[in-house]
């Protein structure tokens, strides 16, 4: 079965530095098979022998970063499979309008969607729009507005550490690239 690991702060301002090259060969020395990484921000697709656990694959994961780099990340694991389901169904108004910004927030077992919906509150409707399936939260505002919204201001929060952000263009091409 096919999944991405989308690690958290990995090659953020200088800090945890990961080359790309080095992390794609511990997934591939860790018994991983069909291993790519996609940009420098910590995105790994691969091939685990049979369908697994998410929380079994996220310890691995954050076990090979601390055995082979000596830090410790969160990681989120999704399938490709649900990745690919949620993207056939996220809004249309999610990923198109190019004046707007487009997130995708993968939440980092055991944190849910919910909980994370939850501890963010009510959204701004007048300025944001926000769909969730599974443990994906896509959220989109006009750029114009994003300093309005509640999601503006995620960074620093106790939610900001339980996720992991990609923007629409990079879930995408995870997705793509997971399916090719």
């Amino acid at each position: 079965m096919k999944y991405i690991a989308l690690f958290r702060g990995i090659n953020v301002g200088g800090k945890n530095r990961v080359p790309m090259k080095e992390l794609q060969k511990c997934f591939l020395d860790a018994g991983f098979t069909g291993v790519q990484t996609y940009i420098n921000s910590g995105n790994v697709l691969f091939e685990a022998k049979k369908e697994s656990d998410e929380k079994v694959l996220q310890e691995d994961c954050q076990n090979i970063i601390q055995t082979s780099f000596g830090f410790s990340v969160s990681v989120a694991i999704i399938s490709i499979q649900i990745l690919s389901q949620a993207l056939r169904q996220v809004p249309k108004w999610w990923g198109k309008d190019p004046q707007e910004k487009h997130n995708a927030l993968f939440t980092i077992l055991p944190v849910t969607a919910d909980e994370i919906m939850s501890e963010i509150g009510e959204v701004n409707s007048e300025v944001e729009k926000v769909y969730c399936f599974e443990n994906i939260i896509f959220w989109s505002s006009s750029i114009r507005h994003y300093s309005k919204t509640k999601f503006s201001k995620i960074v620093g929060t106790k939610s900001y550490q339980k996720v992991t952000i990609r923007n629409a263009n990079t879930t995408k091409k995870l997705c793509l690239l997971g399916t090719q």
